[in-house]
């Protein structure tokens, strides 16, 4: 009888163990799920231009390892394809900044190649056309940040022979630019940076050999920056990286993919209601670097293109953020 009770015992806690193992398969199951898309239509490439206009997203320029681009492309998130638009009139290029204002799209900056550049250009996407606007303001450089907050435009940061952390304000109505306040912390190339509700969030980068940790917020009412919390706090989060992508859905940003001393695919849900990183389930194609990004309508958000040290990418990949890691999709 008591061999009995105790076998009872034995199995009653077994099945405990088993529940509470199964219970925390499901609380380890990563959020955040990749889906690959509709292929990239042009040649591969990595470090080309992105922004979008609604609904409507584009891809300018890049480097294919031999040649820089100047064509332009444009995504349909609704329909998963691309249409070749008529070329950039501009120097082919790589390492560009770009953002849009008011339905029109803004590409400037990069490398030829030869030459760091600082022309500026303001694209049309209902007639398809390009003119030439006043030039940046800074000196010529690659590797910047830009984008765009309440009616104008900012670039700052990159390497114009040396890192920099300038920054420069567009008006599209006058046409000019104009300096505001650097961005504290150290100077950097290869920074990331996403809006949100009229504040621009700028982190990560490179300066001197040395990446970088700070991670600081432009408000773009008030012109004034303020720093947030690091971006290795208490050495858990590890998320400063150079060359990453950066983008916006809903009321968080995220960054993916770049350079920690090797190419790493990590990402990493920022909210800025209480000013802390989230990790997600890492980029699932292959990890890379000088990869694009954009956001349609602030809702969907997409990765593409990019290199590792020896290929570059024609790929495609839209990140759920609510959804369940899902290695079978």
């Amino acid at each position: 009888m008591i061999r009995v009770k105790l076998l009872n015992i034995f199995l009653s806690l077994m099945g405990i163990l088993l529940i509470a193992s199964c219970v925390s398969d499901e609380e380890e199951t990563s959020e955040g799920n990749w889906v690959r898309r509709s292929y990239f239509d042009g040649d591969n490439r990595s470090n080309a231009a992105s922004f979008s206009i609604g609904d409507r997203a584009f891809i300018m320029g890049g480097y294919t390892g031999d040649d820089y681009l100047n064509d332009v492309w444009e995504y349909n998130a609704q329909g998963d394809y691309w249409e070749k638009k008529g070329d950039f009139p501009g120097k082919a290029r790589s390492n560009a900044v770009a953002f849009s204002i008011d339905g029109k799209g803004y590409v400037g900056t990069g490398y030829d190649g030869t030459d760091k550049l600082k022309d500026f250009w303001e694209y049309d996407p209902d007639s398809d056309t390009w003119r030439e606007v006043a030039s940046f303001g800074g000196t010529a450089r690659y590797d910047a940040v830009g984008f765009s907050l309440v009616g104008k435009g900012y670039i700052g940061t990159g390497y114009d022979g040396s890192e920099q952390k300038d920054f420069w304000q567009y008006d599209p109505d006058n046409n000019s630019w104009v300096q505001i306040i650097s961005m504290g912390g150290a100077k950097r190339q290869g920074a990331a940076a996403f809006v949100i509700d009229d504040i621009a969030y700028i982190g990560t980068g490179i300066n001197n050999g040395s990446y970088e940790f700070d991670f600081w917020a432009l408000d773009g009412n008030t012109l004034e920056w303020t720093q947030k919390e690091d971006l290795d706090y208490d050495d858990d989060y590890l998320i400063y990286r150079s060359n990453a992508c950066a983008f916006t859905i809903g009321a968080y940003g995220y960054l993916t993919v770049g350079n920690r001393s090797s190419i790493i695919g990590s990402t990493w849900e920022y909210r800025p209601n209480t000013d802390t990183w989230h990790e997600k389930t890492d980029f699932e194609g292959t990890f890379r670097t000088g990869a694009s990004a954009f956001s349609v309508n602030n809702e969907r958000a997409y990765v593409l293109l990019g290199k590792s040290s020896s290929l570059r990418f024609d790929d495609i990949w839209e990140l759920e953020p609510l959804v369940d890691y899902d290695e079978e999709d």
